[in-house]
């Protein structure tokens, strides 16, 4: 029992309003109430967190400091003398970096179409957010659900600032890529007639979330990383990208890759680059812990914008709204939306419901904040910071005894481990620093303002506008993971050799951080998070 002394006290008033709860809906916040609660409360909007940054393609976008802070910063070739023509010491049409659900997806369709494709990865093939996402991936495919209407959706909850076309490009092929991950093997929860089960989530006016019970992102990893390895597909692991290699024509032409063993430099050669580094949740942005894996330090929006790749909404982060925050070994941890979707609701300190359950992201968690800080009816915990309870015990009462365990076991053991049963308790909850909807801007191909060189996952911006729905991202790692793997293969395939591979871009990014002063000592891509004193 982690819920001693106080905390015993309080999740008494949980347990008295539990029944009255069920079956009673809790009403949606108006347009006008929706957008207070953000511009007060959403971190996007405390202008303290943000700077302009001072060079590059993007001089004078507004992004987080710690996020301006990488992009100003020294390359870590800086001092090294690399021979750039000296024969290379890999060889390839398609190089991927990165290898999470994007790079695994663009390196089986660039092999489908007949290309020699490596994957370079920071850890190991796999380590990535995509093994951490839980609770589902959305596609329209049952009767009453179109493309059209997850379209609404995905531009509603995006605040109608997504690119259109990269909108479209994504619900359009979200049905396709159901059928793809099931022919490789996810197993995705169904029916005993073999009928898909989906359910709603934060945001979406359809029932359209596909899963495989809590640990969905894990399963889909699983099977692009068997059909990865059983086409015996080139995978380096432990060696990030540190720079774009460009051709004598600006075109991406490979990357500077960093062995974290031997700490040797090594060369890459490609016609064509797809960069699949994912998110920056380990900078952790005003401090907020991350449900982010531990290579997620904005490495691949780094090397891209030096290279030239433009970037789009680098400003807006997006914190889960139920993030761990006790135990403390649990803070940050990401409880998924679906444990929302099945019918928890967040509580304040009296076991008052004080937001509906099923709000966008951004207003869940700003609703949260709100009540912890403004109205100050959070739960004080005893490592010193507040929450709000997340009453997980109700969804039994909805949809019977047992549900939890059949839908949430990865969430049920990660509680129990520290001593919580959410099946009989509620959690106690606090918005996460969780993903990063802007990036790289791309087309519906995936590609960069920089020929030949893509970019798909979490690195990529414009898809989502400036507020992501729940199962999105699992579905956008797959469906422009493809499409970039597709058309780079196809321009590999009509493309020579690449001549005259240089760092120019990276000496002219050099000069600016010279002539501005903005870097310091800073050296980048971080590579790894700092979590030490130094």
């Amino acid at each position: 029992m982690a819920y001693t002394g106080k905390l015993g006290e309080l999740v008494k008033k949980v347990e008295e309003s539990r029944t009255s709860r069920v079956g009673v809906h809790y009403p949606r916040m108006s347009q006008e109430e929706r957008q207070d609660v953000l511009e007060n409360f959403h971190p996007d909007y405390n202008k303290n967190g943000f700077r302009n940054v001072k060079v590059g393609v993007n001089k004078g976008a507004r992004m987080p400091v710690e996020m301006a802070d990488v992009f100003e910063s020294w390359s870590r070739l800086r001092d090294v003398n690399l021979d750039l023509n000296a024969a290379p010491d890999y060889d390839v049409d398609v190089l991927i970096i990165g290898g999470g659900g994007a790079g695994a997806s663009a390196a089986l369709e660039a092999h489908a179409a007949g290309s020699e494709v490596m994957i370079a990865t920071k850890l190991r093939f796999g380590d990535a957010n995509t093994m951490m996402a839980q609770g589902g991936i959305q596609a329209a495919d049952k009767e009453n659900d179109t493309p059209a209407i997850h379209y609404l959706d995905v531009v509603g909850g995006g605040r109608f600032e997504n690119v259109p076309e990269l909108a479209r490009a994504l619900v359009m092929d979200a049905p396709l890529v159901i059928k793809w991950l099931e022919d490789l093997g996810t197993m995705f929860d169904k029916k005993d007639d073999g009928t898909m089960i989906t359910i709603h989530g934060g945001g979406t006016s359809r029932k359209r979330m596909h899963a495989a019970r809590d640990y969905t992102g894990a399963e889909i990893m699983r099977t692009l990383r068997d059909e990865v390895l059983n086409k015996q597909i080139t995978v380096v692991e432990f060696c990030p990208a540190v720079e774009i290699l460009l051709d004598k024509k600006g075109q991406a032409a490979g990357a500077v890759l960093f062995n974290l063993e031997t700490e040797q430099y090594l060369i890459a050669r490609a016609k064509t680059v797809i960069i699949a580094t994912g998110g920056s949740g380990r900078l952790h942005y005003r401090g907020f812990p991350t449900s982010n894996h531990y290579g997620a330090t904005a490495d691949g929006l780094i090397i891209g914008y030096r290279a030239g790749a433009k970037t789009i909404y680098a400003d807006s982060i997006q914190y889960h709204p139920t993030g761990g925050a006790y135990p403390p070994q649990l803070l940050g941890l990401l409880v998924t939306e679906k444990t929302r979707g099945l019918g928890a609701t967040p509580l304040n300190i009296k076991g008052e419901q004080f937001v509906y359950h099923l709000e966008t992201r951004d207003v869940e968690s700003s609703a949260i904040i709100r009540e912890c800080d403004e109205r100050e009816l959070g739960v004080p915990l005893p490592t010193g910071i507040t929450a709000v309870w997340l009453d997980s015990p109700i969804i039994e009462l909805i949809h019977g005894e047992g549900t939890i365990e059949r839908q949430l076991p990865a969430m049920m053991r990660q509680f129990q481990r520290f001593g919580v049963d959410i099946r009989k308790e509620p959690m106690l909850i606090y918005p996460t620093l969780h993903y990063q909807n802007g990036g790289l801007l791309i087309d519906e191909k995936g590609m960069t303002a920089v020929e030949k060189l893509y970019v798909a996952g979490e690195a990529a911006g414009g898809i989502h506008g400036t507020n992501r729905l729940m199962g999105n991202s699992l579905l956008d790692i797959i469906v422009f993971g493809r499409r970039a793997g597709r058309h780079a293969a196809a321009v590999s395939k009509d493309s020579p050799v690449p001549e005259g591979l240089n760092l120019e871009h990276v000496n002219v990014y050099h000069r600016e951080l010279e002539e501005t002063g903005a870097a310091d000592e800073r050296v980048g891509p971080m590579l790894l998070p700092h979590y030490t004193h130094r």
